[in-house]
């Protein structure tokens, strides 16, 4: 029987001791359930993501505002639509707190996938909510709830498909294996906008408009059915089993994430240093480009979700390749040079497309041609590598960050308190500030000024942690 350590001992970077638990305890994972691992962790995390994505990615061709919004002012109904969005997002630290305490006294395994449930059900559920027209403001009142349910969700999803890839990892591996996460991410963006246009595309302009809108929502049904049977297949944390053998799971990892010897000060970094700044970046390069390109550069919704989607493809190559640079050079250098790199670029990658795009003086609903797309792409393609370098090797960076027996509760409350209050209010704000100045490129200083902010606190702040191994 293995014995109970000290809890002094099982700290975050004393691996020796966590080692002779998860010896003497716990067989270590096979490569095969390493694959299993990462593919399951990682598609569940595009399915999560798909689903909490597909509102603002309707949001942006107009559908959603005419649906559930009262009729006769536009730039209200936008505003509002945008606020919808970010109601899931205010919603994702309760979400944290709560199944991020469940992860670490319950475990890994069987949290995150109550998450994924709830994720898919409330996706469904906006699928078959009557339009204004027929239930008033019923309609945005039921929108509203289901988009509580989905931040609640995803407030404990992201930290338990994190950490149970990392905690999966072999040596040296952490970075790269747990850079499919947070390519996730961006697959989930690239899923919501294939499923948008694929319908759109196998049906007419009046079926679409008559309600087959609704398809990308109930499309999450698939999505959950899938996920729940590989996420079943799944077995427990190797370093959640270990603590569990060994008697050291936490008793009440909330209050513990605030008084354990050091945290607050790490939670603060992850918090306003690491969260707030990726999240803002990845954002502005995303929703940001596509709303600019369809709002203020007035392009055709579809040719500017295909070049959006074609660029986040193809600029996955940069999430995976800081994933495997952080293993070698650390995780705290790729953030910072993705940081400066973003306060050089981030307005010159924005004028690029801007310029080829006309900067708004082309007639609403102008499909670009090849150079135009050219130019458009390489700016779009520019803003997706700012986000791989600062995004690719955070989740190993935070997961190696916090002590395992509150690793769960200490990850997500900084991580969605950041990415749900500065990036989750990133377009409402941003569309805000373009409305009230008219320059459509007003709106980047919100991005400038939390990324400079985000770059002070992680110089000031973050120590190189230990490798997690």
């Amino acid at each position: 029987m293995v014995g109970r350590l000290p809890l002094r001992r099982l700290t975050l970077n004393r691996r020796d001791d966590l080692g002779r638990i998860m010896d003497a305890s716990t067989p270590q994972p096979s490569r095969s359930e390493i694959r299993l691992v990462i593919g399951a962790s990682s598609l569940g995390t595009v399915f999560e993501w798909y689903d909490f994505f597909i509102w603002g990615t309707l949001t942006t061709s107009g559908i959603l505002q005419r649906s559930f919004f009262p009729p006769g002012d536009a730039l209200l109904a936008t505003l509002l639509a945008w606020a919808t969005f970010a109601v899931g997002f205010a919603f994702r630290p309760l979400g944290a707190i709560l199944f991020g305490y469940l992860g670490d006294k319950l475990g890994r395994k069987y949290t995150f996938l109550v998450t994924i449930v709830l994720m898919g059900v409330a996706t469904a559920g906006i699928g078959l909510v009557p339009e204004y027209g027929t239930i008033g403001t019923a309609a945005p009142l039921l929108i509203i709830a289901m988009r509580i349910a989905q931040g609640l969700a995803l407030g404990g999803e992201y930290g338990g498909a994190a950490i149970y890839v990392a905690e999966h990892s072999p040596p040296g591996k952490a970075g790269l294996y747990t850079s499919f996460i947070q390519a996730g991410v961006v697959g989930g963006f690239i899923l919501s906008l294939a499923v948008v246009l694929a319908t759109k595309n196998a049906v007419s302009a009046e079926a679409w408009l008559g309600g087959w809108w609704r398809f990308p929502f109930l499309f999450s049904l698939l999505l959950l059915a899938i996920s729940v049977f590989m996420r079943f297949k799944m077995s427990e944390s190797p370093v959640f089993r270990a603590m569990r053998a060994a008697g050291e799971a936490s008793a009440n990892p909330l209050k513990e994430s605030f008084t354990y010897p050091g945290n607050p000060k790490r939670l603060f970094v992850a918090l306003f240093g690491i969260a707030a700044g990726l999240t803002v970046i990845w954002y502005t390069a995303l929703f940001g480009g596509l709303s600019f390109l369809t709002e203020a550069m007035k392009m055709d919704p579809t040719s500017a979700q295909l070049l959006v989607a074609g660029a986040a493809l193809v600029g996955l190559v940069f999430y995976f390749a800081t994933g495997a640079l952080s293993d070698r050079v650390g995780r705290k250098p790729p953030i910072v040079w993705g940081y400066v790199a973003t306060l050089v670029l981030l307005f010159p990658l924005f004028w690029l497309i801007g310029g080829a795009a006309g900067n708004g003086a082309a007639p609403a609903g102008f499909v670009p041609s090849a150079g135009q797309a050219a130019t458009i792409f390489v700016g779009l393609l520019g803003l997706t590598a700012l986000s791989g370098l600062t995004y690719g090797s955070v989740a190993a960076l935070l997961a190696e960050m916090f002590p395992p027996r509150i690793r769960y509760s200490s990850l997500s409350i900084p991580y969605h308190f950041g990415t749900g209050y500065f990036g989750g209010f990133l377009p409402l704000i941003s569309a805000w500030i373009v409305s009230r100045t008219g320059d459509p490129y007003s709106g980047l200083w919100y991005t400038i000024a939390v990324v400079a902010m985000a770059l002070v606190v992680t110089l000031w702040g973050l120590k190189e942690p230990a490798r997690a191994d």
